[in-house]
């Protein structure tokens, strides 16, 4: 059983804007920054506002800015990566304009690292035959976005609350968005439940690795974007495409939350994956050997687990030399060290952990959903950019390009808006929908638990229908739960594991990060399609929907 709406107090105050922004990550501070001259924009945020997955990205973000590069280089390998999935005219919004994108960000303040002639240094991922990823602070990037965007913010008119976790969409009796409530935390003012009144609201609240055990997203990346726009009607796209980061810094059998990552720039700048032999087990494998898209070096690092039994890999960068450890990667240096391995002596050990959601709330190419006056960009959008399988540092990209494209939307959309109208209920009940259904704080661990052993790299048939009992039994088991914080989040997460699961047993066949070993193969006659997840009632309900081969700019969601 799935609720329709968190159960919480109803409102103890209110607000009013013309936009509201869920999130302050590069999406959501990107949109709120370009929103702003269209009218007045609210930003709500969970924590503190770089407390996101931004701060954390470390290899950096790709666009076409060398001389001998072109954005229809850059759309061929992503096209490639995400395994006949992605939406080709998105993936064209993406690589050309993000170069202009990406010195939009230099023109607010981003000091991105210069290479020795002055042109900004440009380092290769997997999955890139060109050297386009620019970076700040050798393997910092993405926290040196964040304080400039943070600078630029300040003087903004962009008004703030921290500390804010939202719970549901306010719809009118049309079925439009409103607005939002949310439950400030602690620190933040105003206190407690209240309500958000507006004439657009857009969703940037980042991804959901906190379903699995061990993952390299922060503890605020709950799913809570996608769980509200289920709970609210909107389709939710490819989340069966959960992608595992390849290399992660392995700290030992059970290691649970926020893993170190460690960036696929190292991979990029020379360092080898081998087994406990020594052996480079992923030439021969794939053309780019440890440059292969993600979800082709995760496999191979799972495989070369398999055959010889061990708990991780290597990833020896020994040969790159102190000075490149140091300048390059001081970030990753610093963590390793905390975490008594020495990159510069001796190889790192490694395994996959997840990374990143490729679906999410589908959208068009201006970030509507389908829900009218609901907006989404960034990790908890799915704008068909990414496919089956993300090509890296495409994200911070794609939150960028389409924050911008949000913002034009609205630009037009908000002149023909009038004031948000009073929602049906702004309490629990929003609609006549239920209101129940919490899950219990200690449920987390178990549902992290089941994802992890049943829907990671690896998939199958038997295992999948397990999560999916396990799932779906855990709310009888809660009781009795008051609502709160830990409650709210272990609903989400629960609300989004279940509709991963239900997509994972659909999708029969092997694609991109998609890995049934029940079905090994890619099924291009009958799977080269998207799976659509709606809540109907207390059920999610999965649909294939053919792929279309393109679509116009202006078409919906």
């Amino acid at each position: 059983m799935i609720p329709s709406v968190l159960t919480a107090p109803a409102p103890g105050w209110t607000a009013e804007t013309d936009v509201v922004v869920v999130g302050s990550g590069i999406a959501g501070l990107v949109t709120a920054l370009r929103c702003r001259p269209h009218g007045r924009v609210l930003l709500v945020t969970k924590a503190l506002l770089d407390a996101g997955s931004t701060r954390w990205a470390q290899g950096g973000i790709a666009a076409a800015l060398a001389p001998d590069d072109t954005p229809g280089e850059h759309l061929a390998d992503t096209l490639t990566a995400g395994v006949g999935l992605c939406d080709e005219d998105a993936v064209r919004a993406l690589v050309t304009e993000g170069p202009d994108a990406v010195r939009g960000l230099i023109d607010l303040g981003t000091a991105f690292d210069r290479s020795s002639g002055g042109g900004i240094a440009l380092t290769r991922e997997g999955g890139h035959h060109r050297r386009r990823i620019a970076h700040a602070g050798g393997d910092a990037t993405g926290a040196e976005i964040s304080r400039a965007l943070l600078a630029a913010l300040k003087d903004s008119g962009v008004e703030v609350i921290e500390h804010a976790l939202v719970l549901d969409l306010l719809k009118d009796a049309a079925g439009r968005a409103t607005g939002i409530t949310l439950h400030v935390m602690g620190e933040g003012q105003p206190g407690g439940v209240g309500a958000v009144r507006a004439r657009a609201v857009v969703l940037a609240t980042g991804g959901l690795g906190q379903v699995f055990s061990a993952t390299t997203n922060p503890e605020v990346s709950t799913g809570d974007g996608v769980a509200l726009a289920l709970r609210a009607g909107a389709a939710v796209t490819d989340l069966e495409f959960v992608q595992f980061h390849p290399t992660v810094l392995w700290l030992g059998e059970g290691a649970t939350g926020q893993q170190p990552l460690i960036s696929e720039a190292v991979r990029g700048e020379g360092a080898h994956l081998v087994d406990h032999a020594g052996v480079r087990f992923m030439a021969g494998r794939h053309e780019l050997a440890e440059l292969a898209p993600r979800d082709v070096v995760a496999k191979g690092i799972m495989n070369r687990m398999r055959e010889t039994g061990a708990s991780h890999m290597l990833l020896d960068g020994r040969h790159l030399g102190a000075a490149m450890w140091e300048n390059r990667f001081p970030t990753i240096l610093a963590a390793c060290r905390h975490h008594g391995i020495d990159p510069v002596t001796e190889p790192v050990p490694v395994v996959p952990a997840a990374h990143y959601a490729s679906g999410g709330v589908r959208t068009d190419l201006y970030g509507r959903t389908s829900v009218p006056r609901l907006y989404a960009c960034g990790e908890v959008a799915c704008t068909g950019v990414h496919g089956a399988n993300r090509l890296a540092s495409n994200s911070l990209l794609e939150g960028l390009v389409f924050a911008g494209r949000i913002a034009l939307a609205l630009s037009d959309d908000l002149a023909a808006l009038p004031p948000a109208a009073e929602p049906s209920s702004a309490g629990p009940s929003v609609g006549g929908a239920r209101a129940d259904g919490l899950l219990a704080p200690s449920a987390r661990g178990d549902i992290q638990q089941v994802m992890t052993s049943y829907v990671g790299v690896l998939r199958g048939a038997e295992g999948l229908a397990m999560a999916a009992r396990e799932l779906a039994n855990m709310p009888a088991l809660s009781g009795d739960v008051q609502p709160g914080v830990e409650a709210w989040e272990v609903t989400n997460l629960h609300t989004v594991a279940s509709a991963i699961v239900a997509a994972a047993r659909r999708r029969e066949e092997t694609r991109g990060s998609h890995w049934r070993e029940d079905f090994p193969e890619r099924a291009d006659t009958s799977w080269r399609g998207h799976l659509v997840t709606r809540l109907d009632g207390d059920a999610l309900t999965t649909t294939y929907e053919p792929r279309r081969a393109g679509r116009a700019e202006g078409d919906r969601a």
